[in-house]
């Protein structure tokens, strides 16, 4: 299978999963909110006000992360549980959004889905995407971080050291 081939399936099943199904759900479960829908005047201006810059910022990191993955690192983003759909990224990548996040299309995802929720005002989708962050986290620092550190060794653990793990939020020491 050629590498275009493969890059053309990681990113058609990236696709499907991330931005069809998943927010497909999130709506579908945000309708019918079980718990409890936030109690806010329904101003549908304000929910856009609130709701779209979360998804604006989710959307960019999105793209230009898988930029950066295809441009610099030479590979994509469709790798998981040590099967990698797309091509594997050849050289590590520090740069663009990857600077301020080592996982930044979670970051972008979790911000989308986060916009979803408030959109929709729907306590229980933003309980759910708190819930999936944690076996988000334990699965990259299981999966995905030993990998990475297995092709790039200490150039990963440098850059591990100065890079927050999915949001882009830095504590000064």
């Amino acid at each position: 299978m050629t590498d275009i081939i493969r890059h053309i399936i990681g990113y058609a099943a990236g696709i499907l999963v991330f931005i069809l199904l998943i927010p497909y759900g999130l709506i579908k479960l945000s309708l019918k909110d079980p718990i409890m829908q936030i109690d806010f005047p329904d101003h549908i201006l304000i929910r856009i006000l609130i709701s779209v810059p979360f998804f604006m910022t989710g959307l960019i990191f999105a793209i230009w992360s898988n930029i950066s993955l295809f441009n610099i690192g030479k590979g994509g983003p469709a790798d998981g549980f040590n099967i990698a759909i797309s091509p594997r990224t050849k050289k590590l990548v520090t740069e663009g959004p990857y600077k301020y996040s080592r996982n930044p299309m979670v970051f972008g995802a979790f911000c989308i889905y986060l916009s979803i929720g408030l959109f929709m005002l729907s306590v229980t989708c933003l309980m759910i995407l708190i819930v999936f962050l944690f076996p988000g986290v334990y699965y990259l620092r299981n999966t995905e971080e030993k990998r990475l550190l297995k092709d790039f060794g200490s150039e990963y653990i440098e850059y591990r050291k100065k890079v927050p793990m999915i949001f882009p939020l830095r504590c000064r020491k």
